[in-house]
């Protein structure tokens, strides 16, 4: 539960006025993390010190269900001569370290993020009339909150979430979310490291489709030349009734079609509902490791385990523009142990990220047939995976948001695979990488018209070994099957 308040209000977290002119006790008491980011919001809104504040109730750290402590909501007046609206400015509190102590967030020094690194905000276009900022921002809010700190997924600049809602829970059609660099917040260095600012930004399903093909940024571009889509400051309006192809037909030919065409795909890999099981034999005993994939529940990871596939599907590595998987087999390097520490994950919807070189986990096994399984949300993205990043000689991670299962498919253009042409089905422990073949023709956006044909061509290893592949949809599943010897 929360409450609404001035954040000048009588309350253990009631936020002074910081700057030069703050009493020194008030500096002494007040969380140092908070008073950084209160005061970039006051070098924003000088003439807003006390703005309405959403407030947990309890907080995260004394068990509450709410990571953010709070989110201050302000004014902001636009610039109508720049076409940026009058609009109301949502802000969070918690995803950084504000206190220090590790109460919330391991310490690990000034030099890096802080936190999770980051804070979220939102701006919403004012009503007509309008007083006082809607509350619902600040509920979702709270629940992006609490996705990063149940899956310790961060969030980047250019990165979708699909949220399959009205955001304000009314019959609008902006219904899901990207995330881009506030305009005006700047990263602000605290005593506990750097926070930067990610502002969400409210889109209409073709326009979410549009930014997994293809990527984020180029949507968040279009929508900044459409004033009543955005502008240039991106302000959501839930009044929105036009996506932007709507609006300008020529955006879909002439900028999307044409950039999936050229760039292809910055969407790396999803978090999703998927599974996958080794046909090719059964297990030879209980501790066999072919025993993780199969059945119902996933064997129980060790701890090395579990860092390992949380840190080799951190990102899809791009290293020098050249597609590189991390390898399985490190050796000790620089003087650091395998035993290290975890780390939280960074967002799988991003190329850019630096190599990682994660501990040793079992041996790879070379697999004859599989069957794997995704909802219906994740199978749609399987046309995706193959037009937009392995035609390009990209690769795509489906990571299980149920385990430490995942999915990986690998053109033949990236390093450090252990699938191979000679054998294109390999696991390692409970990731699973299947690689295609040579260079294919581009196959459809739809995920109806995607059929088995389409998908022998991608995997004509399927047809030497005598396989081949289903293709079923339902409200339930998604299913792309390889077996022996059924047929299509």
């Amino acid at each position: 539960m929360a409450e609404l308040r001035p954040s000048g209000a009588p309350g253990p977290t009631a936020p002074p006025a910081p700057g030069p002119t703050a009493p020194p006790a008030f500096a002494s008491l007040f969380p140092p993390g908070l008073h950084a980011i209160y005061g970039e919001c006051r070098r924003l809104y000088p003439d807003q010190p006390n703005p309405l504040q959403v407030t947990a109730i309890v907080k995260y750290w004394l068990g509450g269900p709410d990571p953010l402590d709070y989110v201050s909501m302000y004014r902001n007046v636009g610039s109508p001569s720049a076409n940026i609206p009058e609009h109301w400015h949502y802000i969070s509190f918690g995803l950084s370290d504000l206190y220090g102590d590790n109460r919330v967030h391991e310490f690990t020094g000034t030099d890096g993020p802080s936190g999770f690194g980051f804070e979220l905000t939102f701006r919403l276009k004012r009503e007509t009339g309008e007083s006082a900022p809607p509350t619902w921002p600040a509920e979702l809010m709270q629940g992006l909150a609490r996705y990063v700190f149940q899956s310790e997924n961060t969030f980047c600049s250019g990165d979708h979430v699909s949220w399959h809602s009205p955001l304000d829970n009314s019959e609008s059609r902006i219904q899901h979310m990207l995330l881009t660099e506030d305009p005006q917040m700047q990263p602000v260095q605290t005593p506990f490291g750097v926070v930067t600012f990610l502002q969400i930004v409210g889109v209409c399903t073709e326009e979410l489709h549009s930014a997994q093909q293809w990527n984020g940024q180029g949507i968040l571009e279009l929508l900044r030349t459409v004033p009543i889509a955005g502008g240039p400051w991106l302000i959501t309006d839930m009044r929105r009734g036009e996506t932007i192809f709507e609006i300008d037909p020529h955006l879909q030919q002439e900028r999307v079609d044409k950039g999936i065409e050229t760039d292809g795909s910055n969407l790396s890999g999803v978090s999703a509902k998927c599974a996958w099981d080794d046909l090719s034999r059964p297990p030879e005993d209980d501790e066999d490791s072919r025993s993780i994939c199969i059945g119902t529940q996933p064997r129980r990871l060790s701890g090395k385990d579990t860092e390992q596939i949380r840190e080799t599907l951190r990102r899809g590595l791009e290293i020098n523009s050249k597609p590189v998987l991390p390898p399985i087999n490190p050796q000790r390097q620089n003087g650091l142990a395998h035993d290290r520490a975890p780390s939280r994950k960074d967002s799988l919807e991003s190329d850019s990220s630096t190599a990682i070189i994660p501990h040793e986990l079992i041996r790879t096994r070379q697999l004859e047939s599989v069957h794997l399984k995704f909802n219906q949300e994740s199978g749609a993205l399987i046309p995706l995976c193959l037009r937009g990043r392995l035609l390009h000689g990209r690769h795509f991670t489906y990571k299980s948001i149920t385990g430490d299962m995942a999915i990986t498919f690998v053109s033949t253009g990236v390093e450090g695979a252990f699938a191979t042409e000679e054998h294109p089905y390999a696991a390692h422990g409970p990731w699973l990488q299947v690689r295609r073949a040579a260079p294919w023709q581009a196959l459809p956006l739809e995920p109806q018209e995607c059929q088995a044909p389409e998908l022998h061509r991608l995997f004509p290893q399927l047809h030497h070994k005598g396989e081949s592949v289903t293709w079923e949809s339902s409200q339930e599943l998604l299913r792309l099957s390889c077996l022996s010897p059924v047929s299509c």
